[in-house]
C-alpha cells in the first residue's frame, strides 16, 4: 500500500437496481488506508487512480456517481471485469 495514500473510495454497481455505480465507502488518510486494507482482506480488486479517488470522496455515501465520472468509472469496472475473466480462465485451465 502506498504510504502517501490520501484518498480511497469503493464503488458498487448493480445493473438491475442502479442507474450508475454507487459510492459505498470513501475516506481520507487513515480511513482511506482502512478501506484498502478491507478490500485486500476480502479479495476486492483495487484500481489505483488518485484523482478519481479524491473526486469520489467528495460525493455522499450511497450516491450514484455523476455523469461526468461515467468514463472513469467504466475504466474501473472494465478493470474488475478483466480480472474476473482472467481468474475464470485460470480456474478452467486447472480443471
Amino acid at each position: 500500500m502506498k504510504d502517501d495514500l490520501k484518498h480511497a473510495a469503493a464503488i458498487k454497481y448493480d445493473k438491475d437496481r442502479d442507474g450508475a455505480p454507487r459510492v459505498v465507502a470513501s475516506g481520507k488518510g487513515n480511513v482511506a488506508k482502512r478501506i484498502v486494507e478491507k478490500a485486500r482482506q476480502y479479495g476486492v480488486p483495487i484500481y489505483q487512480d488518485d484523482v478519481l479517488a479524491e473526486l469520489l470522496t467528495k460525493l455522499p455515501l450511497n450516491s450514484e456517481i455523476p455523469a461526468e465520472l461515467y468514463e472513469a468509472a467504466a475504466e474501473v469496472l472494465l478493470f474488475v471485469y478483466s480480472l474476473e475473466q482472467k481468474q475464470k480462465t485460470g480456474e478452467r485451465d486447472k480443471q
